[in-house]
C-alpha cells in the first residue's frame, strides 16, 4: 500500500501539534500584554528611548523561571498552586494571595476597558459628524458582549483558540508599526545594557514596566492552564518549550511597543502619559496607516487581557475549594457576568482609568516575592515534590528572581514617593 503521508502533510501535522502544545503560552502572552502594558511601554519609549529594554528582558527571563517552576509544581504534585499553598501553609496565607490577586483583577478590568474605550473615541472622532467620536459606553458594551459571548460559548480549547487569534492580531499590529518607525540599531543595543535613566519618574516607570510583565496574576494563572492542559511528567519538555516561546514573543511585542514610541516621540521630546497620547502624537510623525495599526493593537491587547481576567476569579475560588473548574455552572456564569459588567463603570460614570491601572499593578510587587518564597519551599519539600525536587539550576533561578522582585518592589516604593512628592 502506498504511503499517504506526503512531506507537506507531515509538516502540517507537526505545525498543528506545535500550535496545540503552546496554547497555555498564548494565553500568558494575552494576559501580560494589555493596555496597561502598552501604556507603560509607550511611556518608557517616549521618555527614555530604548534605555529600559534591559529591564524588559530581565522581567521576561525571570517570568520564564517562575512559570517553569509553577508548571513543575502543578505537574509533580497533581495540584494547582493555590490549593497547594492552602494545604501547606494554611488558609490565611491562601486567602491573602487570593485577596491580592482579586484586587489586581477588579481594578484591571475597569482600567483596561476605560483606556480601550477612550482610545476608540479618540480615533473615531474624524469618522463622526459631531467630531466627538464613538461614546465610550457603546464601545464598552460591544467589547463586553463579544468577550462574554466567547466565555459562554467555550470550553478551555475554545478559550485558547480565541486568545490565539486576538494575540496574533495584537502582535502583528505592534511589530508592523515598529518596522515603520524603528530607531537606530545603536540605540537598541545600548538599551540592553542595564542602566537606570536619570530624572523624571524613572523608578516608577521601571517598576511599572516590570510589574506589567512579571505579574503575580499571570504566574498563578499558569498553574490552572497546565492543569487544564493535562500535562504530566512526560510533558515537561513541551511545557518548557511553551514557556520559552511565550516569553520570547512577549519580549518581542513589548519591545516593539517601546520602539514605536522611541522612534517617533523620544527624538522630538514628546511625552506620553497614556495610550491615548500615543495615538494622538504618532499620526503626524508616522502616518495615519501606522497609527491605525497601532490602535488595532491596543484594542486587541485590551481584549486579550480582559478575557483571562474574567475567568481568574472562578478559577481561584474553585481552586481554593478544591472543586472542578467547570465554567458552564450557572453560578460561575453569573459571577463572570458581574465581573465583565465592571468594564462599563469608567465609561458610564467617568474617572481616570490610568490611575486604576496603576492601582492594579501596585499590588503585584507585594504578592510576587511572597509567591516566589512559597513556591521555593514547596518545590524543595521532599514530601510534596518527592524525587522531583527542584534541581540546583531552578533553585538558583528562583533565588535570583526573588532578589530581583525585591529590587523592583523597592523601586516601586521610591518611585511612588517621588511621584507623590511632585504631584
Amino acid at each position: 500500500m502506498a504511503d499517504t503521508h506526503t512531506p507537506s502533510s507531515s509538516f502540517k501535522s507537526k505545525l498543528l501539534r506545535l500550535a496545540s502544545s503552546i496554547g497555555p503560552g498564548i494565553f500568558i502572552i494575552g494576559y501580560i500584554i494589555g493596555t496597561g502594558s502598552v501604556t507603560t511601554m509607550a511611556t518608557s519609549g517616549a521618555k527614555y528611548g530604548m534605555s529600559m529594554t534591559w529591564a524588559l528582558g530581565l522581567s521576561c527571563f525571570f517570568t520564564y523561571v517562575t512559570i517553569v517552576c509553577i508548571s513543575r509544581s502543578t505537574i509533580v504534585s497533581g495540584e494547582t498552586l493555590l490549593f497547594s499553598i492552602k494545604q501547606k501553609f494554611g488558609k490565611i496565607i491562601a486567602i491573602f494571595v487570593i485577596f491580592g490577586l482579586m484586587m489586581t483583577e477588579l481594578t484591571s478590568i475597569m482600567g483596561v476597558m476605560g483606556i480601550a474605550t477612550d482610545v476608540v473615541r479618540e480615533w473615531t472622532r474624524p469618522l463622526t459628524a459631531s467630531g466627538n467620536g464613538i461614546h465610550p459606553i457603546w464601545s464598552a458594551l460591544l467589547f463586553t458582549a463579544i468577550l462574554y459571548y466567547l466565555f459562554w460559548k467555550g470550553t478551555h480549547g475554545f478559550f485558547l483558540r480565541a486568545m490565539a487569534v486576538i494575540v496574533a492580531l495584537m502582535g502583528c499590529s505592534f511589530v508592523l508599526t515598529m518596522f515603520m518607525v524603528i530607531p537606530e540599531p545603536a540605540e537598541i543595543i545600548k538599551g540592553l545594557v542595564p542602566k537606570l535613566p536619570s530624572g523624571g519618574n524613572a523608578h516608577l516607570i521601571l517598576a511599572g514596566l516590570v510589574g506589567t510583565t512579571m505579574a503575580s496574576v499571570c504566574v498563578v494563572t499558569r498553574s490552572y492552564l497546565v492543569a487544564e492542559k493535562g500535562w504530566t511528567l512526560n510533558d515537561l519538555k513541551d511545557e518548557n518549550r511553551d514557556a520559552i516561546i511565550s516569553l520570547s514573543l512577549t519580549f518581542l511585542v513589548s519591545a516593539a511597543i517601546i520602539a514605536c514610541a522611541a522612534g517617533t516621540m523620544y527624538p522630538r521630546g514628546i511625552m506620553v502619559e497614556n495610550a491615548i497620547d500615543m495615538v494622538k502624537t504618532l499620526e503626524p510623525l508616522a502616518g495615519r496607516f501606522a497609527t491605525s495599526i497601532f490602535v488595532a493593537g491596543i484594542i486587541a491587547a485590551a481584549l486579550s487581557s480582559l478575557f483571562p481576567n474574567y475567568v481568574l476569579a472562578p478559577w481561584l475560588f474553585c481552586d481554593y475549594l478544591n472543586i472542578p473548574r467547570k465554567m458552564d455552572r450557572p453560578t460561575i456564569r453569573i459571577a463572570v457576568f458581574l465581573l465583565a459588567s465592571l468594564g462599563i463603570v469608567v465609561p458610564l460614570f467617568g474617572g481616570k482609568p490610568v490611575i486604576l491601572m496603576i492601582a492594579s499593578q501596585a499590588v503585584s510587587p507585594v504578592v510576587m516575592p511572597l509567591l516566589i518564597v512559597l513556591l521555593f519551599v514547596l518545590l524543595n519539600d521532599k514530601k510534596y515534590a518527592d524525587r522531583y525536587k527542584n534541581p540546583l539550576i531552578l533553585n538558583t533561578g528562583l533565588i535570583v528572581t526573588f532578589i530581583f522582585s525585591l529590587f523592583i518592589s523597592y523601586s516601586a516604593v521610591i518611585g511612588l514617593l517621588d511621584f507623590l512628592k511632585n504631584f
